[in-house]
């Protein structure tokens, strides 16, 4: 019995890809090794993130890091450090912004729900620019110039969303902000793999830059990299630890150690509910130092094995077509696409992965262009004999045995 059973809760094949919904990524032995060993005595916390932003520049090329409790909390300690920097009377106001410069510049073409946790520190985003190549009216994208225009003295920041796609290019973005001394908060929590994106961003000049750690990274689930300038980084820490301190004994790392522009010591702040344990922090730094020494052509190439033995048990299979994405093709993780021909099979792509779903064990298949009749296998999260239940399952479903679910004809 496992510790899910315990709890009446059934363990699941992941095809989808590291996603939260389905926990993230499957922590290696030697994290969980050391998480239990964090778990077993008491450390200062600012000491422990001070040390952590070390490990985290050493990796990302910033100047200073700091491990927080997912992507998402990252991009809202960045944005709350854009708005107060080192003032500790406007840390202890956010979110209450109104009558402060709070504005994030911010392309239309960049904005997701995730924008949200932009918004939440207090900040009220600029939009700028069309949809225009995004929609098919036009061939044009966001350009620097509109950024540029878009600029008031209520400006505090520029965020970008990074994807291969993003433009205008993060460089030309990054340059055109510095002349007006406005930092650059970049997006980039699912940009790894390649595992070089830990150090592009900061190179094209992000002065903050967010990144998962809980997925390609392995680390606990609920963290995440904020990495950059070395003032920002520290302006979010303060805004995150617990700060009730006494000023007579307080004695701050190096990392946090501005008492020539810090008026006093702020009191917690707008990222305390962001939290991080010490046996995350510590998993999380873990996971980073093995993702930086990864062979990661070798564990393509791993994937890549898996997909081909799903695909050639296939080969026979009616109403579906197979096709290996390799990573070379891709740019990051190999995939499987499986084009299902829904009108044959009686069934749509998403009455076929809903019934994976519901089937024992559950298995979770890419979804993202089901509404073109395709479904994703992600290898990232496959364990051992994943492979071969898929396929089955698959070859089941396909030759009219319908694993759960209702067929459409």
């Amino acid at each position: 019995m496992t510790i899910y059973d315990r709890f009446g809760v059934r363990s699941r094949i992941n095809a989808a890809g590291l996603l939260t919904r389905l926990g993230g990524s499957l922590m290696p032995a030697e994290v969980l090794d050391a998480m239990r060993q964090a778990a077993a005595s008491f450390v200062d916390l600012a000491e422990l993130q001070a040390a952590a932003s070390t490990v985290i520049a050493r990796h990302t090329g910033a100047e200073a890091g700091l491990v927080t409790s997912g992507a998402a909390a990252g991009l809202t300690l960045g944005a709350a450090a854009c708005l107060a920097g080192l003032d500790t009377g406007r840390m202890d106001r956010l979110p209450e912004t109104d009558d402060l410069p709070n504005e994030i510049v911010m392309c239309r073409t960049h904005r997701t729900s995730y924008d949200h946790a932009i918004r939440a520190a207090g900040a009220r985003i600029r939009e700028v620019g069309f949809n225009d190549r995004a929609t098919g009216a036009g061939v044009r994208d966001v350009e620097v110039w509109e950024l540029e225009a878009a600029i008031t003295p209520r400006v505090v920041a520029v965020a970008y969303m990074a994807t291969p796609e993003s433009q205008p290019p993060l460089a030309e973005v990054t340059a055109m902000a510095h002349r007006h001394r406005l930092p650059v908060l970049v997006d980039a929590a699912a940009q790894l793999p390649p595992a070089e994106n830990l150090r592009r961003f900061i190179a094209d000049g992000a002065d903050l830059a967010v990144f998962s750690g809980g997925k390609a990274i392995r680390g606990p689930q609920g963290t995440g990299i904020l990495c950059g300038r070395r003032d920002l980084v520290a302006s979010a820490a303060l805004q995150q630890l617990d700060m009730d301190v006494r000023p007579e004994t307080w004695r701050p790392p190096d990392l946090y150690r501005r008492q020539e522009t810090l008026r006093g010591i702020p009191h917690h702040g707008i990222g305390r509910g962001f939290k991080v344990g010490k046996e995350e922090i510590v998993g999380l730094l873990v996971a980073l130092e093995r993702f930086a020494t990864l062979d990661h052509a070798a564990e393509q190439a791993r994937q890549e094995a898996l997909l081909l033995a799903i695909r050639n048990r296939l080969a026979d299979s009616p109403h579906i077509r197979a096709r290996l994405l390799p990573a070379a093709e891709t740019g990051r993780d190999p995939l499987l696409e499986l084009r299902v021909d829904e009108t044959a099979l009686g069934l749509s792509a998403f009455a076929l992965s809903l019934g994976l779903q519901q089937g024992e064990p559950p298995v979770h298949l890419g979804e993202r262009n089901a509404a073109q009749g395709v479904l994703i296998v992600n290898p990232v999260g496959l364990r051992e004999g994943d492979a071969e239940t898929i396929a089955t399952r698959l070859r089941s479903a396909l030759h009219g045995k319908h694993p759960g679910g209702t067929r459409t004809a």
